[in-house]
């Protein structure tokens, strides 16, 4: 290198540390591509549900999506909160997700102390899918419709059992609306589990189930062994076209749904916030997926991380004034 090349390279390597000093981000490395491992998904229910298995649905196309393989990691317990605490204490680096019902940040902490803080531990990245809920008559029910299911809780207070699949559940707050709109006393039934509150229901060991909608209770109602008696949904649903949703039937704040979503570790980068919110709206929209989701009885959801944390916005406050109006429903 001649004398003269030497002097310019120095003269620039100056000039490059004194701006560096004056702004030292200007050396800082920029951040690595994302991702540069692959994805962890963590589910916050059991294999073999619902909700897991559209996690599954989606995880491969996203894996292509992004360049990099997304492992499911099913964290069940406490309705969803034991997985998203775990998801809490991870670091923000886009590289561990979880996939939920919102209900751990809308609901859970309303009527327990939980170990996160529900405002501030996560990043709302996509709403994925709403779950319909169905509302039969099981053989234990002798009237026809819902609005003979209202007039016999009028008549024999108490005498009316709904079943669920647990307190603070979706099915629990549909029936808590249902009961504090139409001022009836109907004997809340809660279950850990689908299984023995179906064959219950089957057994007329009560008289109303609410319940996700399924291949398996569609088989039951096409049997003659439930009677649909309500959905709650946007709109009503295509495999029950007859059966009108809870605000048709004049209990708009009864017409609920589980909406569910992808989320991050509070602090996650911005950008790959957006970019796997991009990536999984262009999921979401392929004929494949939807599919998927229409076989499985669920909506498709999406949108932009506003629009999540709008939905997630509205269902807390609705969920706060549900609790403070009758908190002895959910003791």
């Amino acid at each position: 290198m001649s004398a003269q090349a030497r002097r310019r390279f120095a003269q620039g390597a100056g000039a490059l540390l004194a701006a560096a000093c004056a702004a030292p981000g200007l050396l800082r490395a920029a951040p690595p591509a994302w991702p540069q491992r692959a994805v962890r998904l963590i589910v916050v229910y059991p294999p073999g549900g619902v909700s897991d298995g559209m996690a599954r649905v989606l995880a491969e196309p996203l894996a292509q999506a992004i360049g990099a393989p997304v492992l499911i990691e099913n964290r069940p317990g406490a309705g969803g909160s034991l997985g998203m605490d775990a998801l809490a204490r991870l670091a923000p680096d886009g590289c561990t997700l979880a996939f939920s019902a919102i209900s751990p940040l809308t609901l859970h902490p309303l009527l327990a102390r939980v170990p996160y803080d529900p405002q501030h531990a996560f990043v709302p990245v996509a709403s994925v899918m709403r779950t319909p809920v169905l509302v039969v008559g099981t053989p234990a029910f002798a009237g026809r419709g819902f609005g003979a299911l209202i007039a016999q809780a009028r008549s024999r207070p108490g005498a009316v059992r709904w079943a669920t699949s647990g307190v603070a559940t979706i099915g629990h707050m549909v029936l808590a609306q249902v009961r504090m709109q139409s001022r009836t006393d109907i004997t809340h039934i809660p279950y850990q589990g689908g299984g023995p509150q179906l064959n219950d229901a089957l057994s007329g060991q009560f008289e109303v189930l609410s319940t996700n909608v399924a291949a398996q209770q569609l088989q039951y109602i096409e049997g003659g062994r439930f009677q649909p008696l309500a959905v709650g949904a946007p709109a009503r649903i295509e495999a029950l076209a007859e059966v009108p949703t809870l605000a048709e039937l004049g209990f708009e704040k009864a017409n609920r749904d589980s909406l569910f979503g992808i989320f991050a570790p509070a602090r996650t980068p911005p950008a790959v916030v957006q970019r796997l919110n991009a990536e999984i709206n262009r999921v979401l929209r392929s004929d494949g997926v939807r599919a998927r989701l229409r076989e499985a009885y669920n909506l498709p959801a999406g949108g932009s991380t506003e629009d999540f944390m709008r939905e997630i916005a509205i269902d807390r406050r609705r969920n706060r004034e549900l609790v403070a109006g009758d908190r002895s429903q959910f003791d």
